[in-house]
């Protein structure tokens, strides 16, 4: 059976294809489109379905649009709308603003277009897809009855727990909201999900983190990783103030009060203006009660349980500094964190959660140990792209040994190798690479990608030498946690090291990435260190590229050195 799984409701609108059970493809729609996170600015565009990353889908699988089983959408309109239903008529909506506002006068304050889009998505499945990718679209038809429309958290605890190492385990997500739940508790037994509790609106620890996002001056919905990275240079002298905001209560619950952040810390920082101790304050004290009230979220959750082992998904489980909390603080002994954690994950929830309840004879069998689940292109496809493109160019003979070489000498490398990664993370495929030796290397790639001077770079080791050089580091191949340099080694790759001794770190297989792991190991041989710097594959504004073109003009339009693309080396000093 094939389940079509598909996340276009809020950001990050993203597709994927399972096969009874098994996932065969996965991607985020911005990598086809470059609108990154999916928002586009013109308001009656920003609804619309992931058909560019719906047509790869389809293109692994071999199969077109009317061959698939089930279609399942990571969003449940009807649990809006059925409480407004009298006598067979649904009131209209109010208009949300910006998403984050409640119900008014009774009735449901979202966008009538976003719902209207929502309940039509089965005929734009049909007929609004782009006219250059109706070979696997057209003649599908509508097929309703093919449609199920999941709960927002149910796919997000279903993309945590059904693809986790865990035969049974206590789920936790935690986002900006769903339907109505911001915040939800599962046990997953099995293929099976119970209900244990959730957090509806307006009560949201994801949206406030994001509006204190946008109160620093940044994006809110998609810039919180930069307030994480910024409390390293904080103090949480503010701590109180969120904390007198917060109320955790019995069986999981909690309140926030409501508040008006410029009362509370005087006017929000302009975007693009200087940024002073009072902001890298207040994200401290943001980030250190975030992680105050999640641990007591997760001890009840815990108690509740009797389990050992917990998943997260929900973007707030993309803050890798949480994470290291609960994995260090908190009383689960194992911890597994979806790596598509934010709403792009969904459509992998969605389609497996569908799939587990369709299937008969479903059992588990899939377990996610990779996230490389993206378009790959082969050598002769990218060797034609570079023959049309008139560009110099040498196929390599020794791929990990001189791409170490180039690496050895401060060379700042792109690299891009086998299938795309699924999630917001970098993780070998689609990756930037240089040397953690140099201690001004942080600055300088920072400068490369015209990212913020305060943000820290990630290193990637093998798995079994990482906790040489990380403290208690054990198998981490999403990047979703932090762990210390250990200090004997932190002279030794300054660059990956924070400001505050941290480093979110990947570990890496020759499995689940033979040439990454193996230019690793040539790069120890020349140096003595077996870690790399490695940052995503994109610069400021662009999505994580995804394409031969996408990389060769990333390069191009880029201070870096040197690009490895397959068997193919790309050197700007040759030209």
């Amino acid at each position: 059976m094939y389940t079509l799984g598909i996340n276009a409701a809020f950001h990050d609108p993203s597709a994927c294809i399972v096969r009874d059970g098994q996932l065969l493809a996965a991607a985020e729609e911005e990598r086809f489109t470059h609108v990154k996170h999916g928002k586009r600015p013109i308001p009656f565009t920003a609804y619309e379905l992931p058909f560019h990353a719906i047509d790869y889908c389809l293109k692994i699988a071999g199969i077109h649009l009317c061959d698939v089983d089930r279609i399942a959408y990571s969003f449940n309109p009807e649990k809006l709308l059925r409480p407004h239903v009298k006598d067979g008529h649904v009131p209209l909506p109010l208009h949300p603003g910006n998403g984050d506002s409640q119900k008014k006068d009774g009735y449901c304050d979202w966008d009538p277009l976003f719902l209207t889009f929502i309940v039509n998505a089965p005929g734009q499945l049909a007929d609004g897809f782009p006219h250059h990718l109706q070979e696997r679209f057209s003649g599908a038809g509508a097929h309703p009855e093919k449609w199920h429309f999941v709960e927002h958290h149910i796919a997000h605890a279903a993309s945590a727990f059904l693809p986790s190492p865990f035969d049974h385990a206590a789920v936790l997500t935690i986002d900006g909201r769903g339907e109505k739940a911001t915040t939800s508790y599962h046990l997953g037994e099995g293929a099976s999900l119970r209900l244990l509790g959730e957090v509806d609106m307006p009560h949201s620890l994801g949206l406030l983190y994001e509006e204190v996002t946008a109160w620093l001056g940044f994006l809110h919905s998609s810039d919180e990783y930069k307030v994480m990275a910024l409390a390293s240079y904080g103090r949480p002298l503010y701590s109180d103030v969120f904390r007198s905001m917060i109320h955790v209560r019995e069986n999981g619950q909690y309140a926030i009060d409501d508040h008006d952040l410029e009362i509370l810390f005087g006017p929000a920082r302009k975007r693009g203006a200087a940024l002073t101790q009072v902001h890298f304050d207040i994200a401290r004290s943001l980030q250190a009660v975030l992680e105050e009230t999640v641990l007591q979220l997760v001890d009840w959750l815990h108690a509740a349980t009797g389990e050992e082992n917990v998943c997260l998904a929900g973007g707030v489980a993309l803050n890798c500094v949480l994470n290291a909390a609960i994995r260090d603080r908190g009383p689960f002994r194992r911890i597994w964190v979806q790596p598509a954690a934010g709403d792009a994950g969904t459509a992998l929830g969605a389609a497996l959660w569908v799939d587990a309840r369709e299937r008969p004879d479903a059992k588990r069998h899939f377990r996610m140990d990779h996230a490389y689940w993206g378009p790959a292109y082969d050598d002769e496809e990218i060797e034609r792209f570079l023959q049309r493109s008139k560009l110099s160019y040498r196929r390599m003979k020794d791929i990990p040994g001189e791409t170490a070489a180039l690496l050895a000498q401060d060379k700042v490398i792109g690299w891009y190798q086998g299938r795309m990664e699924f999630g917001p993370r970098a993780l070998g495929g689609r990756s930037i690479l240089a040397s953690p030796i140099n201690p001004e290397m942080q600055a300088r790639l920072n400068e490369i990608k015209d990212r913020e001077d305060f943000r820290p770079v990630a290193p990637v080791v093998p798995e079994e030498e990482a906790a040489e050089w990380f403290e208690n580091a054990g198998a981490s191949p999403f990047m979703l946690f932090v762990h210390q340099v250990r200090p004997d080694k932190s002279d030794r790759i300054p660059a990956v090291r924070h400001v505050d001794g941290t480093a979110r770190i990947q570990t890496v297989t020759r499995d689940q990435h033979r040439e990454y792991y193996d230019l690793l190991q040539a790069f120890k041989k020349l140096t003595g260190v077996p870690v790399l710097v490695n940052t995503s594959f994109n610069t400021r504004g662009e999505p994580i590229v995804c394409t031969p073109r996408d990389a060769i003009e990333c390069f191009w339009t880029s201070p870096f050195d040197a690009l490895v693309i397959n068997s193919f080396l790309l050197e700007k000093q040759c030209q």
